[in-house]
């Protein structure tokens, strides 16, 4: 079986095609495995679909399922346009909905599903946390020290809110964010939907304007911006390898 390997902005993906849709668990615990198999903080099989471009099975690093990743839908798109599986405009199907992407060489735009406010004003630790949805669940705070993240926290508001957690740091219009996400069970270098609820956060608390810059915990430049629709999530991604897997 051929795959490859994506990092974007940190994110790294295991993915393939496949004509087949069928449960792949075992096999996202088995690649993604960091000392025994390619590693990597999820698998993405492309699959067919008659409405849309293709239809994507995402799969966290721990075999768990997810409704949607930014990072992964800007690698898949990647994947798809290079693969000839789909045009560089593509619309495709995740569990959270329809995404739109645009590649343009290593650059690729996504438009995420419309974001949500599931709750607001949750005090826990001393800190104002909202909860929304930008694909997936996440917590979102702000802080005056990006440096200070505290995982045992970020752990403990995982499990009670079923969420992914962020912090984000308002720095001169732009934004820093750090995110602890689910499936992985710990901090990732850059999580896009995390990324994206950390921006929509701070537009409708008028903190930013509606296009910014934001730094994961990878270093990486996104580009966060807002539509009339929706959010859309733009910045590079890098095939790092090819290869073949033996099943």
């Amino acid at each position: 079986m051929k795959i490859s390997k994506y990092s974007a902005n940190g994110n790294d993906f295991v993915i393939f095609h496949s004509d087949v849709k069928k449960d792949r668990s075992e096999l996202a615990k088995e690649l993604c495995h960091r000392q025994d198999g390619i590693g990597a903080d999820g698998l993405i099989v492309i699959v067919p679909n008659s409405d849309y471009d293709f239809e994507w099975q995402f799969y966290n690093s721990d075999g768990s399922t997810a409704e949607m990743c930014g990072n992964g839908s800007r690698a898949c798109a990647h994947y798809a346009f290079v693969n000839n599986l789909a045009p560089k405009n593509m619309s495709f199907l995740t569990e959270a909905g329809v995404i739109k992407a645009e590649v343009d060489g290593d650059m690729v735009l996504s438009e995420l599903t419309p974001p949500k406010i599931l709750e607001k004003d949750i005090e826990f630790g001393g800190k104002n946390w909202w909860k929304l949805d930008t694909g997936v669940p996440h917590m979102v705070s702000f802080t005056e020290n990006i440096e200070e993240f505290d995982i045992a926290e970020a752990r403990e508001l995982r499990y009670r809110y079923n969420a992914n957690v962020n912090i984000a740091f308002i720095d001169g219009g732009n934004l820093r964010v750090r995110t602890y996400e689910r499936g992985v069970e710990d901090e990732t270098l850059a999580c896009g939907t995390g990324m994206a609820a950390c921006f929509y956060r701070a537009l409708m608390e008028e903190k930013v304007s509606n296009s910014v810059k934001i730094y994961p915990r990878s270093g990486d430049t996104l580009y966060l911006g807002m539509n009339e629709k929706t959010i859309t999530f733009k910045g590079e991604v890098k095939n790092t390898f090819v290869t073949d897997w033996v099943l």
